[in-house]
């Protein structure tokens, strides 16, 4: 059974699972250094899949100047493939449904096609953060 859980900062149960999954993608996996990938958490809303009451999937959205901000999209690796990363990404695009701005994210290199399927577009030139490379990519919408 697969379950979507949107939950803030306080939910601490759900906030640790979602952020033993970041560990071991973003710090174990990527080495990124975890002061810079703990950050914004109290002002984010976050989501998590549970599959059969394991955690295997997260990602955040917040409120930045700009605009929303979709962030820390994390699938464990042994759980990769079976469509989490989608299903997350459109949980957190209903979510946002309502709101006409401008929402927007700094995705690696390499899942660039993934998004641009979900309707992402990149804009400007590839940067590198936390020693990996990324583009900017901000969604359209079809009005």
């Amino acid at each position: 059974m697969i379950e979507i859980r949107k939950f803030t900062f306080n939910n601490q149960e759900l906030v640790k699972k979602a952020f033993a999954i970041r560990h071991e993608v973003f710090v174990i996996e990527q080495e990124c250094p975890p002061d810079i990938e703990y950050e914004f958490e109290e002002e984010s809303t976050h989501f998590l899949i549970i599959v059969n009451n394991k955690a295997v999937a997260t990602a955040r959205h917040r409120e930045t100047k700009k605009g929303y901000k979709l962030e820390r999209f994390a699938v464990l690796k042994e759980e990769r493939g079976k469509n989490y990363g989608n299903k997350i990404v459109k949980a957190i695009l209903n979510d946002l449904k309502d709101y006409n701005g401008l929402i927007y994210m700094h995705a690696q290199e390499q899942v660039i096609p993934f998004y641009e399927k979900i309707g992402f577009q990149k804009e400007g030139n590839i940067f590198e953060e936390a020693g990996i490379m990324h583009y900017k990519m901000k969604l359209i919408r079809n009005i």
